[in-house]
């Protein structure tokens, strides 16, 4: 029987293992697909939600937090499995200057690096930019990370570490005795646990109504472009109107992403590349010669508040949730895996953990 069962095998899930693993516990991850290949393997890798000055409190203490831990953590994966998930501090480069003052008042509450460009330094900071653009803002600590690289390096470190990965293996119901979690049935058996942790992204909601509480966790549908282009076209992650560019060193350029309430539909369509590809070229116009390489879609947990849900089911012991991460998973990972493990194992908690707190 293992200490923890955590359910749900992306970067949540992952990086809870990790943290539990580290302390000395008998972790198991199960997961209904492949190990990160959900909103995980997905996203952009943004380490900073787009406009950080539009949301909550308690978002900001959790990605201030996780953004002084990244390098660490890249490193340290780098130099355990030989997997680069490419840390890299491009700098967010924001279009929209509607309510920069705001802008400008967070920076300095938070005391985050910011810079408004006027036309000669942006030039000089993006010259293929469309020159329709006059100013931007400049977040130059802001960093990105390369998600399918840090999946494939957390799956390795856990592997290293002894957590058991079972995949293509769904949960199909709870198991309690006397309001405590003993494991979980699945359609292979039973799998025992001390204590359950449910890390199933935009799955998560559905599978806990039947535990007795309902969670504002909803799929949200992004889809997203990728360009080959040569190297360095552009060098800063660029935010526009809710979306974004961002470039990676070899040279591929991310464009996205939609914001679709579609269910659990994970088709994608003609009409969204065609709006990102025309999104990308108004932005940077030399893309329109570059070729589009993929297309995809992932499920983003969407929430009304954009703040998570990190804590103790308040109804059966021992089982625990970490979900609800919306667009800010892989940026927000490791300070909810974090928190999560402190309320676990009865540690001063990293942050006030209520503002997370299940309902």
């Amino acid at each position: 029987m293992a200490d923890c069962l955590i359910i749900g095998g992306g970067l949540i899930g992952m990086l809870t293992a990790r943290e539990l693993a580290q302390e000395g516990l008998d972790v198991t991850v199960m997961e209904r697909g492949v190990l990160g290949r959900e909103s995980s393997w997905a996203g952009g890798g943004i380490l900073s939600p787009l406009y950080p000055w539009r949301y909550p409190d308690a978002v900001t203490r959790l990605a201030a937090w996780s953004q002084r831990q990244y390098p660490y953590l890249s490193q340290t994966l780098f130099a355990q499995t030989g997997i680069d998930p490419e840390w890299t501090p491009s700098g967010l480069l924001i279009l929209d200057l509607d309510d920069r003052d705001e802008a400008m008042r967070w920076a300095g509450q938070h005391h985050v690096q910011i810079e408004r460009l006027d036309p000669p330094l942006l030039r000089q900071a993006e010259p293929r930019l469309n020159q329709h653009f006059a100013a931007a803002l400049l977040l130059s600590e802001v960093a990105q990370i390369r998600n399918p690289r840090l999946i494939a390096a957390l799956r390795q470190d856990l592997i290293k570490r002894g957590v058991m990965i079972i995949e293509q293996a769904e949960a199909k119901a709870l198991l309690t005795n006397n309001g405590r979690i003993t494991g979980i049935a699945s359609a292979s058996g039973v799998i025992a646990a001390g204590s359950v942790v449910i890390a199933g992204g935009a799955w998560s909601g559905d599978f806990l109504k039947a535990s007795g509480i309902t969670l504002d966790v909803i799929p949200v549908r992004g889809q997203m472009l990728l360009y080959k282009t040569i190297p360095g076209l552009i060098s800063h992650i660029m935010v526009s109107a809710g979306r974004y560019l961002i470039p990676r060193r070899d040279g591929h350029v991310l464009v996205g992403s939609t914001v679709e309430y579609a269910g659990f539909d994970k088709s994608t369509t003609a009409q969204a590349v065609e709006e990102l590809r025309q999104f990308a070229v108004a932005l940077v116009p030399d893309l329109d010669g570059c070729d589009i390489e993929k297309h995809w879609a992932g499920l983003r947990p969407g929430t009304t508040t954009g703040i998570p849900f990190i804590g103790l089911h308040p109804l059966i012991k021992g089982l625990y949730v970490n979900t609800g991460h919306y667009r800010n998973g892989v940026l927000l990972g490791p300070a909810s895996a974090r928190l999560l493990a402190d309320i676990m194992l009865g540690r001063p908690p990293l942050l006030d953990p209520a503002p997370y707190a299940l309902p």
